[in-house]
């Protein structure tokens, strides 16, 4: 199978490409000091028994020490997940900002894999590939004209959806592991950016304690995904070695796709000569 046509795709959309992702300012509470202010006040001795009673109630004799800002649910996080995009109309629900972010369930899983076939974008992404492909002559055994092309929309389709079903929702629920990718954002060097973006091809989070783990969704999503394509392909496409040779790229593309998620709120900043409005803090 030749590849150029996804590398093609990647390239033109990692140029275009601009998140913006949606946030909310976390709010903290002030440390009051009307209490140090009256214990520091000499007190006539007719009251004495009642500032000893109340010195004997914690929240009376000393100031409330300042908050941790309000960890957010699975459900407030899922839902800002949902909403971001790049350019408006490509989906990057898949994408969190947030460390702490709990783990999903069943249904958060499915709902946050389906959202992206709710927009334009997969379809607008398979018919440019289909194009691509058709013009470059890939998959032959589809053959030219309409019916060629329909061929190569359908596989085009149909890998991104398998893709996205088995490593997204179907083997996360089974292994209980966590499909998104966690941004580091630009509080950490950019070195340990980069083998974040290497590292979450291969390591994710368990549902239960949250504690790092093979990503047995993400690798066996990919080798499913490159099997199930054998059923649709040009016989001169199918075969193990192609099967493997697919499995091994899909890792690649999903290293440029982790990559762009990370590093495009920084790269935007200094193509379009902004602040990086588009980044945001990483909780």
């Amino acid at each position: 199978m030749k590849f150029c046509t996804k590398l093609t795709f990647i390239a033109v959309l990692a140029m275009l490409a601009l998140p913006r992702f949606v946030h909310a300012s976390d709010d903290q509470v002030p440390a009051s000091t009307a209490q140090t202010e009256a214990a520091a006040a000499p007190e006539p001795q007719t009251t004495t028994a009642s500032s000893g009673a109340a010195a004997t109630t914690p929240s009376a004799s000393q100031p409330n020490a300042p908050e941790q800002s309000r960890r957010k649910t699975a459900e407030e996080i899922l839902a800002e997940e949902k909403k971001q995009t790049m350019l408006g109309i490509v989906p990057i629900t898949g994408m969190t900002n947030y460390q702490y972010a709990p783990a999903l369930t069943s249904g958060q899983k499915f709902s946050l894999m389906i959202r992206n076939y709710a927009t334009p974008f997969p379809y607008l992404a398979a018919g440019f590939q289909a194009g691509i492909s058709q013009a470059a002559n890939n998959f032959e055994g589809y053959g030219q004209g309409a019916a060629g092309y329909g061929k190569r929309f359908g596989s085009a389709l149909a890998d991104g959806f398998d893709s996205g079903f088995f490593s997204n929702f179907f083997y996360p629920v089974l292994f209980k592991q966590d499909p998104r990718y966690f941004r580091f954002g630009s509080g950490y060097s950019k070195k340990r950016r980069m083998w974040s973006v290497v590292e979450q091809e291969f390591v994710t989070k368990k549902d239960s304690d949250r504690s790092p783990v093979f990503s047995y969704s993400n690798v066996l999503g990919a080798l499913t995904a490159g099997s199930i394509s054998n059923a649709y392909y040009p016989q001169e496409e199918r075969g193990f070695g192609l099967t493997m040779s697919r499995t091994a790229v899909s890792f690649g593309w999903g290293m440029v796709g982790d990559f762009v998620l990370e590093f495009w709120p920084d790269i935007s900043g200094r193509l379009f000569h902004k602040k990086k409005s588009d980044d945001v803090t990483v909780k």
